[in-house]
């Protein structure tokens, strides 16, 4: 399970997730030039793109994005969507793409929201897996760039773009019941509550943070979409970049996954680890679960024109800042 959020502080727009599973795929922060070749399996490719950035399973030398922002600002997010999902037969007279295929063939050529929309119309998600060690995975996905996010699902019933007006996506069930179930929790506020219950009678208001009391804390995905979207729909902090940076990782703590709370088998699901990208510098940040410490990638300090991917490992151990 993941949480995917979309956010802006003053001049400054960051886009990112936490990728929340049981067990790990040898992730690495990657790096696609603009000459690194892609060919899609149903025909066509790109030999020229936009320089992408993010985490990426690499195999047989093809990035298997998890999320990823390109060199223009323009970000995208595939999130587990299991029994919602459907991938169809390839079809003529549609664009056919395999599902990891689809961000970097939208963050390739795509520099904007309004760019992305009548590709995303023609677009058909079909039934190829990577390998069999990759097999098809469900996914849904949050695309952003810094006017708005809209969300891509294909399911039963078709392909489907929905505008986002929350900038959050996490998993089951699909966007459209995420969005209307915000309605149950209209009465949540970050002020001090009012007295509604019995108007007549003095109530004590014995602790500050009373008027968020219904605010769901399991981890669930629906009520980590509630959640996700009071702390960011909420959230003050200054202008500059290294405050809104802060706080786009205080925002994703909130729905951050703890060894021991969700068993799976006999493992237990964690959040591996939690990205943010400046859409603007380029500048990719990550946490891993041990290791809570800033990591990060800078785009623009690679050979952009370049044909061969680059990545890093992630920084998995604890390191600790020694004061004396």
């Amino acid at each position: 399970m993941c949480t995917a959020i979309s956010f802006s502080s003053g001049e400054h727009h960051f886009f990112g997730r936490t990728l929340d599973l049981e067990y790990r795929y040898n992730e690495t922060v990657t790096v696609t030039p603009r000459r690194f070749p892609f060919a899609w399996r149903q025909g066509g490719g790109l030999r020229s793109h936009y320089a992408i950035i993010g985490m990426a399973t690499v195999a047989e030398n093809y990035p298997l994005y998890y999320e990823a922002t390109n060199e223009v600002g323009l970000s995208a997010a595939g999130l587990n969507f299991p029994g919602n999902a459907v991938y169809l037969p390839p079809k003529p007279d549609h664009k056919n793409l395999a599902p990891f295929e689809l961000i970097p063939w939208l963050l390739g050529q795509c520099a904007t929201l309004e760019e992305a929309r009548p590709l995303l119309k023609r677009l058909r998600l079909a039934d190829i897996p990577f390998n069999r060690r990759f097999p098809l995975s469900p996914l849904h996905w949050l695309i952003a760039d810094r006017t708005g996010s809209l969300v891509l699902e294909q399911t039963a019933e078709g392909l489907r773009i929905y505008d986002n007006p929350v900038g959050v996506l996490t998993n089951n069930p699909p966007f459209p019941y995420q969005l209307q179930n915000l309605a149950n929790y209209q009465n949540l506020t970050r002020e001090m509550p009012v007295n509604r219950f019995c108007p007549g009678i003095k109530l004590d208001t014995y602790s500050r943070g009373m008027g968020g009391i219904g605010l769901p804390g399991d981890l669930s995905s629906a009520s980590r979409f509630v959640r996700a979207a009071f702390v960011k729909l909420n959230s003050v902090c200054a202008a500059d970049e290294a405050a809104g940076l802060s706080q786009f990782f205080h925002i994703l703590g909130a729905v951050e996954q703890q060894r021991g709370c969700a068993r799976v088998g006999r493992k237990f699901e964690i959040t591996l680890y939690t990205s943010c990208c400046n859409t603007a510098t380029g500048v990719y940040y990550y946490t891993t679960y041990d290791n809570p410490q800033l990591s990060a990638v800078d785009l623009r300090r690679e050979p952009l024109d370049g044909e061969h991917l680059i990545s890093y490992p992630l920084n998995n151990t604890v390191q600790i800042a020694w004061q004396n």
